[in-house]
């Protein structure tokens, strides 16, 4: 069992930013991949970011260039760098691990990006 906690969110205005953390219980190195996702009122859930155990990333169009994800294996905890958000970014945002075969899913931290 992996647990997982999110931290960082908030209010921030438009072009803005914001850094959220994940804090694993497990070694993050040992996970396939490590995701954050994002799920704004009455749409479904999205990929955000992705970095593999390799350390290679993937990003959507909707956040290229504006978001970039990272982890320091030391505190087992991944980032999320958010720059020049706009208020399409608010959501509540998640960190999910793949630890083959089985994922987990943190209880999320809401951003909300508004004047």
């Amino acid at each position: 069992q992996v647990q997982l906690v999110e931290s960082g969110g908030g209010l921030v205005q438009p072009g803005g930013s914001l850094r959220l953390s994940c804090a694993a219980s497990g070694s993050i190195f040992s996970f396939n991949a490590t995701g954050w996702y994002r799920q704004a009122p009455g749409k479904q859930r999205e990929l955000v970011a992705l970095i593999d155990r390799g350390g290679s990333t993937n990003y959507p169009d909707s956040v290229q260039g504006r978001f970039t994800i990272s982890r320091d294996n030391a505190k087992n905890t991944v980032y999320l760098q958010m720059n020049s958000l706009k208020p399409e970014d608010t959501a509540v945002y998640y960190c999910r691990v793949f630890a083959t075969p089985y994922t987990y899913w943190g209880q999320g931290t809401q951003v909300t990006v508004s004047s």
